[in-house]
């Protein structure tokens, strides 16, 4: 995979609001030829759903989907960006997946900026994408390329649901066309111009949701907002700090349980009161018996 491979090697999260429900299709596993995963590590297997389709909201901010890794797996993670307002909600998320970095340095995209890009919905259910041929400039192997077909597909199901465009109660289908044109073969790769959907197992089991990298909070206070995809399970988080080396330095450990509560399922959230300094949270699902912890996610965040 050449420079994307070296990419890939980068490593893990980000973001997600209260979400509502979706159905997903089985989808390629984030753990199949890519790297050795849990199957070759005797460790638990991530959930094969997917995350829920975003629910409308007031900020004006973009769902972005990015691929990231969280030790030996490779799962979509989401940031929410500031993006100017002269394209429909679809097109600014689409373009910043496409030309922007991600906020979290552990995350990466493979696609590349395109010099024609237009979006629309027709029905409820429908919403097609046309780019030019030129964002699919990356040499990708087929399973990195399945996971970057899925990443514009989630953020354009994201982008639609949380602007309010599109019924999110209901299964959200994307069509993809190439300079107007179907059956484009997408990174070499992946037949194009069927209906897709969000496929599952593909999005990371434990997200954190909020601060998002490398935000500053105010002192007293921090509230630390996350979601799981296993419902009612254990999660074990730490607080690093920051010395004045630059070495960081354990300062809070605990367990949470993500809700079981319908509409909330899988939410999670810390209060914690933090002074003044720079900070790393780390999140990880709950190993069972003497198993590791599983699925780590991280963010770096300063209080002042």
């Amino acid at each position: 995979m050449g420079r994307m491979q070296a990419l890939a090697l980068a490593a893990v999260l980000t973001a997600v609001p209260v979400l509502a429900g979706c159905v997903a299709e089985p989808g390629p596993s984030p753990t199949s030829p890519l790297a050795s995963g849990p199957a070759a590590t005797g460790s638990a297997a991530p959930p094969s759903t997917s995350a829920p389709l975003e629910t409308t909201q007031s900020s004006n901010k973009a769902p972005v989907y990015w691929i990231g890794r969280s030790n030996s797996n490779i799962f979509l993670y989401r940031e929410f960006r500031d993006v100017p307002e002269q394209e429909n909600p679809v097109t600014r998320a689409l373009r910043a997946m496409m030309s922007e970095k991600p906020l979290d340095p552990d995350f990466f995209t493979p696609w590349q900026n395109p010099g024609k890009l237009a979006t629309s919905i027709s029905g409820k259910d429908v919403i097609t994408v046309d780019v030019s041929e030129d964002a699919f400039n990356s040499n990708l192997d087929a399973d990195m390329a399945a996971r970057a077909v899925q990443q514009l597909v989630y953020t354009a199901t994201a982008a639609a649901a949380s602007s309010g465009l599109i019924d999110s109660g209901q299964q959200i289908r994307v069509r993809i066309l190439v300079d107007g044109h179907t059956d484009y073969m997408a990174f070499g790769h992946v037949q194009l111009g069927a209906l897709m959907t969000r496929q599952a197992g593909l999005v990371a089991p434990v997200w954190i949701v909020d601060p998002q990298e490398g935000v500053e909070v105010a002192d007293g206070s921090v509230k630390i907002t996350g979601r799981s995809l296993s419902a009612g399970g254990k999660l074990r988080w730490q607080i690093l700090r920051g010395g004045e080396n630059g070495a960081k330095a354990p300062f809070l450990t605990g367990e949470t349980t993500a809700s079981s509560d319908q509409g909330q399922a899988g939410v999670f959230t810390l209060a914690l009161t933090l002074p003044t300094g720079d900070y790393e949270l780390k999140v990880a699902q709950a190993g069972t018996g003497e198993g590791p912890d599983q699925f780590e996610d991280t963010r770096t965040f300063k209080v002042r």
